[in-house]
């Protein structure tokens, strides 16, 4: 597709978006029209709207599949996740991913930060009294030729050089052959001699052959590099294939959301090897069972509490009148992860409390910290640097004396209170339902959230069942997050994932790097603040390059596309496209057909069904859910 052509239907796709733009600063807000939602979806359109609200959108025959399943049923095992059987093809994608499965303590020792291996070859750092991490990184040291003197800006020398182990030709394809003539070289190579190899490379050429290299020689390329971007890389490529390839698509949906609203952000010191345990122990096994148990899981993670900062929390010190001139400590009462708690994870912003609440939540949070934090430890109490003086929270009085109990007590008040409860019902309405959720649904989840002990899934079933779940005003109402956009596309279009990080590179351009959101607050749920005209015009070239198979690390075939460009939006988009967006696609291919004429090309040649497909994808019908 030419730059004009694409000009004519972005231009004609930008015009016909103008409903996802948000309105302009300054706009008067109009008055909440909640008469939408009293208006009842056919049953084609609740199971659509099921698929892209409960899931991350349909893939070719699941709108088939749930048809003859029956959607409550559907609807049922999907709040039973443990019921379902879970993808082999997922399992397989995941099998590689070790760090995934590893303790924070094993991570650490498996991928050591490069800092500690060069310290430690050059002898200005002891090797770790761990006998695990003193092994991992004995083996790292000696893979380099460490007994000349070596600048510490420049890279540690490979015993063996390329040189020795290619000859001159695979050299030149390594460096400029195409993907796929790189591919079948880097197969070919001697097994005993792959070590060796990644070692000789040059850090940018690791870098250019992780596309075409196996997913076990990639995690050798990757770790050479940086050991520690293998936890980073494992965290995206697990997440986009949990999303992509899941059959318990709403429990990976919940995973997203609750992990977004417990956020940490992955490049936060140690939080680069305490995240994978934190989502996968914190996060994932709580997302429909009690909240909380959730609250406390998050509260007394690692990961939580090196974010923000509570594990260097302690009681305030009083002068030693025996020692008037004892060195007192600079470390103090901090206070991030109390406010955090109360005006993101429960109460929201306005629950109720006060600055002094916000300080004497703090105190009861004093001692629960880590035990090692850089060597990967897990939560322990410090009743040693807890402040146990009386505190008084929300009006509840906490007894003087006490220890980590405080803390959940803390847990408790906030857990039971009714501002957590309508707070948490808003923020499922708004993933799940629309971005301004109708009051009435947030008070009768907000009812089931405090009748059922913060039962999550109870909350949901209310959500779900409810007139304004499957009504006009939700249907099609939301638009999609980055995330949401990348994993939607590649599951509606059939194509197959061989390589996860160029979409998570993606996503990171787009303003969304997985994990890696920097202030608690986690990603906006309102998909409405992720449209502008710059991101509509990203989303369209990502549709097209999709459709004609041009993204890396994706498989596609688009001669499964039909040429009718009706017939391809309804395979893509599960439903009907709108006119607008019909004719926007038909006067790109009218333009097409003129620049064949042009240049004397067959004017009887059909469309190409991959450009189609690329439309589809990148209109603004496909960016709403």
């Amino acid at each position: 597709m030419n730059s004009g052509m694409r000009k004519t239907f972005l231009l004609g796709a930008v015009l016909c978006s103008a409903s996802l733009l948000p309105a302009e600063k300054g706009d008067p807000s109009p008055k909440p029209d909640y008469s939408r939602f009293e208006k009842k979806l056919s049953k084609d359109q609740r199971i659509l709207h099921a698929l892209d609200r409960l899931a991350f959108g349909p893939r070719p025959g699941d709108v088939t599949a749930v048809k003859k399943m029956g959607l409550n049923k559907w609807i049922d095992l999907q709040l039973h996740p443990e019921q379902i059987p879970e993808s082999p093809e997922l399992s397989r994608r995941l099998q590689p991913l070790e760090s995934l499965r590893m303790t924070q303590a094993d991570t650490v020792a498996e991928y050591p930060p490069p800092q500690l291996i060069r310290a430690v070859a050059f002898g200005k750092q002891p090797m770790p009294e761990d006998p695990v991490a003193r092994a991992a990184v004995e083996r790292e040291v000696e893979k380099f030729d460490t007994q000349r003197h070596v600048p510490d800006d420049q890279p540690l020398e490979p015993k063996i050089p390329l040189s020795q182990l290619l000859t001159p030709e695979q050299i030149r394809i390594l460096r400029s052959g195409s993907v796929d003539a790189r591919r079948a070289l880097l197969a070919s190579l001697d097994p005993s001699t792959i070590d060796d190899f990644v070692i000789a490379l040059p850090a940018n050429l690791r870098n250019q052959l992780l596309p075409s290299a196996s997913p076990e020689l990639r995690r050798k390329l990757m770790l050479a590099n940086n050991p520690q971007q293998v936890v980073a890389a494992d965290l995206a490529e697990g997440k986009l294939y949990r999303a992509i390839y899941s059959n318990r698509q709403l429990e990976e949906v919940l995973t997203d959301f609750w992990y977004n609203h417990f956020n940490v952000d992955l490049n936060k010191g140690s939080d680069r090897f305490l995240v994978p345990t934190y989502e996968r122990d914190s996060i994932r096994p709580f997302v429909l069972g009690k909240f909380r148990e959730l609250l406390e899981a998050t509260a007394t993670s690692p990961a939580m509490l090196f974010y923000l900062d509570n594990y260097q929390s302690v009681a305030p010190q009083q002068p030693n009148p025996k020692n008037p001139k004892a060195r007192q400590s600079t470390r103090g009462l901090n206070e991030n992860y109390a406010r955090e708690l109360m005006e993101l994870h429960t109460l929201g912003v306005d629950g109720g409390y006060t600055q002094q609440d916000i300080i004497e939540v703090a105190r009861c949070f004093t001692g629960w910290t880590i035990k090692a934090p850089k060597d990967g430890g897990g939560f322990t109490f410090n009743g040693r640097t807890h402040d146990k003086g009386e505190k008084h929270v929300l009006g509840v009085t906490i007894p003087a004396g006490g220890g980590m109990e405080d803390g959940e007590m803390v847990l408790d008040i906030l857990a039971r209170h009714p501002s957590t409860a309508r707070h948490i019902s808003r923020e499922l309405a708004q993933r799940f339902v629309a971005d301004d959720p109708p009051p009435m649904l947030i008070e009768r989840m907000a009812k089931t959230f405090a009748e059922s002990g913060g039962d999550i899934r109870a909350v949901l079933e209310t959500m779900i069942a409810s007139p304004e779940f499957f009504s006009q005003g939700a249907f099609r109402s939301k638009i999609k997050t980055p995330f949401e956009m990348i994993v939607s596309a590649v599951r509606a279009s059939g194509a197959s994932v061989e390589y996860a990080m160029p979409l998570a590179n993606q996503l990171s351009t787009w303003g969304e790097p997985l994990y890696r959101k920097v202030e608690p607050t986690g990603y906006s749920n309102a998909g409405s603040e992720w449209v502008n005209s710059s991101a509509l015009l990203d989303r369209m070239n990502f549709g097209m390059q999709l459709g004609q198979n041009r993204v890396q690390g994706l498989q596609l075939d688009p001669k499964k596309f039909s040429p009718s460009p009706a017939t391809t939006a309804r395979e893509i988009l599960f439903t009907n496209a709108s006119s607008q967006t019909l004719e926007a696609i038909d006067k790109t291919l009218r333009e097409q057909k003129k620049k064949d004429q042009q240049k004397k090309k067959n004017p009887h040649q059909a469309a190409n069904p991959g450009l189609i497909a690329g439309l589809v994808i990148g209109s603004p019908d496909f960016q709403r859910r």
